[in-house]
């Protein structure tokens, strides 16, 4: 399984930019399927995730209200859309398949497989 995040750059505050997640293999369907942020020398932040049904959507406090997330299981894609972003949405954003099913969507841990990441800044 191989994931491949894209669509990074910089940005100005207020304004918006949508990553994609690109995965390899035929069970992409089966999985949920999240997105985490890190900023260098502190901890890999849940930012949000989505079950593999596409019914159920999570968010970490920064990002709700301001981002969704979304997938296309007939690309084996996922999306994050980020609108209104902020100086503080700078970080490396990761994508990552949710191989436990019975663990938390918000807990890395929960993840099995990780994209390389896409880096986001956000200048004010």
């Amino acid at each position: 399984v191989q994931l491949q995040a894209s669509g990074g750059g910089s940005v100005q505050a207020g304004g918006s930019l949508r990553l994609s997640c690109a995965v390899s293999g035929r069970t992409f369907s089966s999985y949920g399927m999240g997105w985490f942020r890190q900023v260098p020398g502190e901890e890999r932040e849940f930012v949000a995730a989505i079950s593999w049904s596409d019914t159920s959507t999570y968010y970490g406090v920064p990002a709700k209200g301001r981002f969704t997330i979304s997938r296309e299981n007939v690309k084996n894609t996922v999306y994050l859309q980020m609108n209104s972003l902020k100086p503080e949405d700078t970080a490396v954003y990761y994508c990552a398949r949710r191989g436990d099913y019975s663990g938390s969507f918000f807990d890395r841990a929960s993840y099995d497989y990780w994209g390389q990441g896409t880096e986001v800044t956000v200048s004010s």
